[in-house]
């Protein structure tokens, strides 16, 4: 199957994430199958895309009946059984609990075509473990798309052990159809199941680097972030945290303590903080105040003069070079590819560490390793010896 033979879409889960592929989907002309458990969930995630649409037209930027065609190409269900099975392809976008893409996988299988992909939207979960449970190991992969989907381009196009060269080769090129808001969608291959793929990949030490300088009280979050920002980064990295949602970073952490390091162990305020139910902005509160979902106020006066920005530049670096080695991708470029699609920076780890030369790259990774005490931070070979291809 090509991806020009691709029709008709299913999306399983109407929310954050499932109800932006619904919409991209639809507005790139494809049927869409959008289900949910409840009628009620369904309808909320109907009603979301069409706000979402309605604004798109109040701004001029379309045209209200490209918005109503795509409206129209929306279909609702509760039943996954009819939702998938005259489908072309499945797009799971349901809760990050394993068990339950497995029971969707299976039932997926057992109700669509023999032709249809079956892809996860999941941000960390093993795809092979999902295709094992089918009949199609070959035709199942990640298609993992960033939060606002109508916002964020990079899309990570995932192989798990059984996929199949063609699998990943019609589903890349179905994701270069797609465009949202800000313009073409860009998929980046991952040619080898790992925890985080690439973009979460390298977040995760940023995640354990900010998490365990908090901990110890050698940060200021509000300081530090503002010398992030300084330098021209939309966000800082606590500012993330708390819009992404400490209960996401948790889980996160915990996953990757079992998966990659036992040193990813979430740390004690942030075990502390979700227990008393301060997640962030969802919550109205979490390592800062989010009256009325409102950004914080950040007092870039406060800027901290002692953190080094490129600490966080270097430990991205150094982690690519462990997916490099691993052969979970192909190039130092795709990573930056990545880096830059998925979060708005203006350059990738590796091209910015580049120019401070690799030995000094690894030097400073040994350092916050050996003052830190952790050794998932410690430079790989491929960094010592600077074995980085960039093309």
């Amino acid at each position: 199957m090509t991806a020009e033979e691709i029709k008709k879409m299913a999306i399983i889960g109407a929310g954050d994430m499932g109800h932006g592929i619904a919409e991209i989907c639809a507005l790139a002309g494809l049927n869409v199958h959008l289900f949910d458990i409840k009628q009620e969930f369904v309808a909320r995630g109907q009603q979301r895309i069409k706000e979402s649409l309605d604004k798109q037209v109040a701004k001029q930027k379309l045209a209200g009946d490209a918005a109503a065609a795509a409206m129209g190409r929306i279909q609702g269900f509760t039943s996954l059984t009819d939702a998938v099975k005259d489908v072309d392809f499945m797009i799971e976008a349901a809760p990050e609990i394993l068990d339950l893409k497995i029971k969707i996988f299976q039932e997926a299988d057992a109700n669509a075509p023999g032709h249809a992909i079956l892809a996860s939207n999941t941000s960390n979960m093993s795809i092979t473990e999902m295709g094992a449970v089918t009949q199609r190991p070959d035709k199942v992969l990640g298609i993992h798309f960033f939060n606002p989907v109508m916002l964020m381009l990079l899309v990570e196009v995932i192989r798990g052990a059984g996929t199949s060269e063609e699998t990943m080769k019609t589903s890349y090129e179905l994701i270069q159809r797609l465009k949202n808001f800000r313009g073409a969608m860009v998929p980046v291959r991952v040619e080898k199941d790992t925890p985080g793929f690439i973009y979460n990949r390298l977040g995760a030490p940023i995640g354990l680097y900010m998490a365990e300088l908090y901990e110890k009280g050698l940060v200021i979050p509000e300081a530090l972030d503002a010398k992030v920002r300084a330098i021209g980064a939309p966000m800082g990295p606590y500012e993330i945290m708390d819009f992404t949602g400490l209960d996401v970073n948790l889980h996160g952490n915990e996953y990757f303590a079992k998966t990659l390091s036992p040193e990813f162990e979430p740390r004690t305020w942030m075990k502390k903080m979700v227990a008393e139910g301060h997640l962030g902005k969802k919550s109205g509160k979490g390592i800062y105040e989010w009256p009325q979902g409102n950004r914080p106020t950040i007092d870039m006066s406060k800027a901290d003069p002692q953190f080094d920005v490129m600490d966080i530049i270097c430990l991205q670096a150094n982690e690519g070079t462990k997916l490099l080695e691993a052969g979970v991708t192909r190039s130092a470029a795709e990573i930056d590819k990545a880096v830059i699609n998925g979060g708005g920076a203006a350059f990738g780890p590796f091209a910015l560490a580049q120019g401070m030369g690799w030995p000094k790259v690894a030097e400073q990774c040994e350092a916050i390793s050996k003052r830190l005490r952790i050794k998932w931070f410690m430079p790989t070979e491929t960094l010592r010896q600077g074995k980085i291809e960039m093309g």
